[in-house]
């Protein structure tokens, strides 16, 4: 990753990505601006490889894909990259705008 600004506030910079990098983190199950976000890790990476996370919106998954760096992607959000699905998930969140997730083929 390129030197680039960082918000001293959130720890993030250009697209989300953190300074430190990132590890899958821990599980949550949160209330976010009205929706019911939820993640944890599973044994199951994209395409069957290593360990990947799941992550809920109002109990639809929402495709997520760790990428080689560490940092996370989502159909919604594909070319914005995210230290956390947490903050992958609020992203979704507020790119929804209220609208309803529609899970992709793969996941329904």
């Amino acid at each position: 990753m390129h030197q680039k600004e960082f918000d001293r506030a959130t720890g993030k910079g250009e697209g989300g990505a953190s300074r430190t990098g990132s590890t899958a983190g821990e599980p949550f199950d949160e209330t976010y601006k009205g929706r019911h976000i939820q993640g944890w890790p599973t044994d199951h990476g994209h395409h069957g490889t290593g360990g990947g996370y799941r992550v809920l919106i109002d109990g639809t998954e929402l495709h997520v894909m760790q990428n080689g760096d560490g940092t996370w992607v989502s159909l919604i959000d594909h070319y914005e990259v995210f230290a956390t699905p947490r903050a992958l998930a609020r992203s979704a969140v507020d790119n929804l705008a209220g609208a309803d997730l529609v899970p992709s083929p793969e996941h329904s």
